[in-house]
């Protein structure tokens, strides 16, 4: 059984003193207090290990210290890199980060941005996958400070910060066509988010523009389903699904460019159990430039977003917004490179 919590009332009866002037002391509080009485008192905290009640003491002062940030999945390296450089910078500043991950689930999304309220955050950083976005009024009304990461938001009290995810998609669609392929497929999960909707049309800008009309069982799309238990391996099952409804097609494509690197993983890894060589038979491109796509055999091209940058970036312009100085920008959109490995074959 674990003892009870030290408290100031057990200081106040070592030193023979009030709590409140023990309270004074351990809260630098500028109140006249004996410089014996103050050694006193901090002797004591130290000698029974007294830990403050730093929740108490932001509730008193309506200061909290804390920021939360909700993603849509922790188990997915993409959104890990974006809260390290969230960290980072909250920790340098004395703020601590509350982090909810809502499981691609709307409902818990919403209930986790309660559950920050009711915790006094003043600021949010949020990843939102929720369809319909009216009901944050309620908390920027008042006076909760947002910003909107990956996602884009439609409000004009929320600051945004986002990747050029269209032009990210061309940039990878452009390349297989250099390397000779016009049979090229795409491939992701439900067009149900912005991002999503913006990679289908950076491969349909650089098929147009190519001269290319591709087959329509060359675009696998899954369905959205929204009863789905979300899950780690989600993506990379995804990928395996898709992959064997692609092989069916009468015409097979050459290349194929996919929504994430997980969901190429997947590709990659059905294609090897289907025993057609990548990137012989079938060149695949992933997008992010997770940790993982180095590790795939063989290494997988991918997209590379900033991530850490992002989340740098973020939780700057917060902490500029919770301190009263409005950001220099309303919306930054940082830009994609793209990383070729050997996953792609070039046609002769």
């Amino acid at each position: 059984m674990s003892e009870k919590p030290v408290t100031i009332y057990d200081i106040a009866q070592l030193v023979n003193a009030s709590a409140a002037t023990v309270s004074r002391v351990l809260s630098n509080s500028d109140y006249p207090v004996s410089s014996e009485m103050r050694d006193k008192i901090k002797n004591a905290a130290k000698q029974l290990n007294y830990t403050p009640n730093m929740l108490g003491r932001q509730l008193k002062k309506n200061d909290s210290m804390s920021i939360g940030v909700i993603i849509p999945s922790i188990s997915n390296p993409f959104y890990a890199d974006v809260v390290l450089g969230i960290e980072e910078i909250a920790r340098n500043g004395g703020y601590q980060v509350l982090l909810c991950n809502s499981h691609q689930n709307p409902k818990l999304e919403a209930e986790y941005l309660q559950t920050l309220q009711e915790k006094q955050v003043k600021g949010i950083i949020l990843s939102s996958i929720s369809p319909k976005k009216g009901w944050l009024n309620a908390y920027l009304d008042k006076g909760v400070k947002m910003i909107s990461i990956d996602q884009r938001i439609n409000n004009r009290q929320v600051y945004q910060l986002g990747f050029d995810y269209q032009y990210g998609a061309y940039l990878a669609c452009e390349y297989l066509i250099q390397s000779g392929h016009r049979r090229i497929a795409f491939l992701s999960a439900a067009l149900n988010r912005p991002s999503r909707l913006q990679l289908h049309q950076g491969y349909q800008d650089a098929m147009r523009k190519a001269g290319i009309v591709p087959l329509q069982e060359w675009v696998q799309i899954s369905e959205d389903c929204e009863n789905t238990a979300y899950s780690s391996t989600f993506e990379f099952n995804n990928g395996k699904e898709l992959t064997r409804k692609l092989l069916m097609a009468d015409e097979r494509p050459t290349a194929v460019l996919c929504c994430n690197d997980l969901t190429a993983a997947g590709v990659i890894n059905e294609l090897k159990e289907q025993k057609v060589d990548v990137p012989g038979q079938l060149s695949v491109i992933g997008f992010d430039n997770i940790d993982l796509s180095q590790m795939l055999t063989p290494s997988l091209s991918t997209v590379n977003l900033p991530k850490y940058q992002m989340g740098v970036l973020a939780c700057r312009m917060l902490m500029d917004l919770m301190n009263g100085s409005a950001a220099a920008e309303k919306e930054i959109m940082l830009q994609p490179e793209f990383i070729p490995r050997d996953s792609v074959a070039k046609l002769e």
